[in-house]
């Protein structure tokens, strides 16, 4: 099996965590692509599973070796695409990345065959009421996000699809039908 890409992206706190949690419980051929990044775990985060925490040093490394599929610095932290755990579970699976639209679009460049899909917030308010109930987010933070998500909302017109989340279950069920359009 060779499998497809699926790339998805929205401003934090949108709910793609909770998406893509139900969206892989329904498909067992999808595998979630694990991103490397500089920033401190939150708490229940796991090395490996949610992603590889490496220091900034670690990070630029495999910048200047050629290891990522894409990489992006925003909100003082580094994220990026490995591209060896990628290409392995292609080779067995269906892999969905969680990347921001910088991400995205060099994906779109390289990989012009992925399928990307853009998780709207139903509004501003509403991703703000969102990011501070997380309660793991500093004012200062909070407003470096809100202003990003502002940007990555209108980035949204260069995506495959947009879908948003205004309801969670009917959310789900449209990435998942984007899902079976494209890889069954």
């Amino acid at each position: 099996m060779s499998g497809k890409l699926f790339v998805i992206s929205g401003a934090s706190g949108v709910g793609k965590g909770t998406v893509l949690g139900r969206v892989m419980e329904e498909r067992q051929d999808l595998a979630f692509s694990v991103s490397a990044t500089t920033r401190a775990p939150r708490p229940n985060e796991v090395e490996g599973v949610h992603y590889y925490f490496v220091t900034m040093d670690r990070f630029r490394e495999m910048i200047e070796n050629d290891e990522f599929l894409e990489y992006d610095l925003h909100a003082k932290a580094g994220y990026g695409t490995p591209l060896k755990q990628l290409e392995e579970k292609l080779r067995t699976h269906h892999v969905v990345l969680d990347i921001e639209p910088k991400g995205a679009a060099i994906v779109r460049k390289k990989r012009p065959d992925a399928t990307l899909i853009f998780i709207m917030p139903p509004s501003v308010q509403e991703l703000e009421r969102r990011l501070r109930s997380r309660g793991d987010t500093d004012e200062e933070q909070i407003q470096i996000r809100l202003e990003r998500a502002r940007w990555e909302i209108e980035q949204r017109s260069w995506y495959d699809y947009t879908v948003v989340n205004d309801d969670l279950d009917r959310c789900v069920r449209e990435v998942l039908n984007i899902i079976a359009e494209k890889a069954d």
